[in-house]
């Protein structure tokens, strides 16, 4: 099924998005009627800008907070995990007020707990600096500790030389997208611990990420389209792989049939996309993907949408359907003619030696993303047997 094709409406969907409303509106008036024991907790997501414009976004939720797994974690810990962050207890019109570097704003939550805030500061935050803490209080509803939060935002550096979108599902991380079953089985029975990164991928991303010649860092953004409620799962994974921080931007992801009909992975993530690149103007950037769905095809109208602003196109051949590559390949023809190069990989190594080629990454760096590919081929992979229940 092509990423474009929006199904008609169906009674189910419609029934499904009736009980979610219905739900969530009984689960409010409770609420607000009984006190409950579980804290409210701001979650923020990480935000980006400049120094003249910040973006920063999260959510309001009444839970105890989930924690950081381990290894050792059974399945049925994996998949309670699981369940809490999907049977989130959103907090709605709760409202928060953010401080930073003399501005203070306040926003108010939506039906489904989110916040955000565009923030102007007053006075610009130091430029040596690429991250930079907000601050974030709940002024409603009252509880009986004050619950305070604080934002992480990005701020490239002038000296940035060019900007990195990636992907994350089979691209960063394996996940196998494009076969339900095994989709299914990572997300709910494995943690940020289990999870497998794709082979070299945390070097090669240092390596396009580092400072050079006294310029940089170099921002990274990751876009995908899987929902907000893994935000704390996938933030632990990148940070577990070593691979450099930077904003995560999903999906909300609900029983709404307006984004079953109309809000498509393709769709969402170019807009994400197109947001980062109107936001940098001064930058261009090398986008990262895989051929499993929509990447190449999103990254060909970005292509279009900014010309001259592409550096290159990297996209792992995931090997999941006949005649994929030649579709692949055949893009890659058309990019070529924008002045674009768009390569279908195999493996991490081929894109940094393609990097390093251009002047993007460090020769020297090579032999790390060599030997972390290795390393990842030979790491032991979480097996049937180790997915089953334990007594």
């Amino acid at each position: 099924m092509s990423d474009d094709f929006e199904p008609r409406p169906r009674w189910w969907l419609r029934a499904a998005n009736r009980m979610e409303r219905g739900y969530d509106a009984v689960k409010y008036r409770l609420g607000a009627r009984y006190d409950r024991d579980d804290p409210i907790q701001i979650l923020p997501y990480r935000g980006f800008g400049t120094a003249e414009r910040l973006l920063v976004e999260g959510r309001v939720l009444q839970d105890e907070p989930i924690g950081e797994s381990s290894k050792g974690d059974s399945i049925w810990r994996n998949l309670g995990n699981t369940w809490k962050r999907f049977e989130s207890d959103e907090v709605r019109d709760a409202r928060v007020v953010a401080r930073f570097f003399g501005w203070e704003g306040e926003a108010v939550t939506n039906e489904e707990g989110y916040f955000r805030f565009e923030i102007a500061p007053s006075e610009p935050p130091e430029a040596s600096k690429l991250w930079h803490g907000v601050d974030l209080t709940l002024a409603h509803p009252q509880t009986p500790e004050p619950v305070r939060s604080v934002g992480a935002v990005m701020v490239p550096p002038p000296s940035a030389r060019f900007g990195i979108i990636s992907d994350i599902d089979d691209t960063v991380l394996e996940t196998g997208v494009t076969q339900r079953l095994a989709m299914a089985r990572t997300v709910f029975l494995r943690n940020a611990h289990t999870r497998l990164p794709f082979k070299g991928v945390a070097a090669f991303y240092d390596a396009l990420h580092e400072e050079r010649e006294g310029k940089g860092p170099n921002p990274i953004f990751f876009v995908s389209g899987s929902p907000w409620n893994l935000y704390d799962l996938l933030a632990e994974f990148m940070e577990l792989q070593s691979i450099p921080l930077g904003p995560i931007r999903l999906r909300d992801f609900g029983l709404d049939l307006r984004k079953f009909l109309h809000a498509p992975t393709r769709e969402h993530k170019l807009g994400c996309i197109r947001q980062i690149v109107d936001l940098y103007p001064h930058l261009s950037f090398i986008l990262i993907g895989d051929s499993g769905e929509q990447d190449p095809e999103i990254y060909r109208e970005v292509v279009r949408l900014y010309p001259g602003r592409i550096l290159a196109i990297y996209i792992r051949d995931v090997g999941n359907r006949p005649g994929r590559d030649a579709q692949v390949q055949a893009l890659a023809e058309e990019i070529r003619h924008d002045g674009v190069p768009l390569l279908l990989v195999n493996d991490t190594v081929a894109a940094a030696v393609h990097a390093s080629e251009r002047g993007w990454i460090d020769p020297g760096r090579l032999p790390d993303v060599r030997e972390e590919k290795v390393k990842d081929e030979v790491a032991p992979t979480p097996t049937e047997a180790a997915l089953t229940p334990q007594a």
